[in-house]
């Protein structure tokens, strides 16, 4: 697997894992219609907006930030 693939799939680097996930997923099962899966997009993009100030908290302070919001903010 390249290095770049293995970052991306490392939690602690990458804080949007799952919704980039649910979002490929999403058009792969809509025929990569683009437009049916926005709201996953959108939700990837404001993930992105969240986490990205640096410095990025690993993925234990960050699961410890999201159970103290009580829900996901974006």
């Amino acid at each position: 697997m390249p290095t770049v693939t293995r970052r991306l799939r490392d939690p602690d680097i990458n804080p949007c894992l799952s919704e980039s996930y649910v979002s490929t997923r999403c058009v792969a099962e809509n025929n990569y219609d683009k437009e049916s899966c926005s709201f996953h997009f959108l939700k990837y993009k404001n993930c992105w907006k969240f986490w990205n100030p640096p410095p990025m908290p690993m993925t234990a302070e960050r699961d410890k930030i999201l159970g103290a919001m009580g829900k996901m903010p974006y």
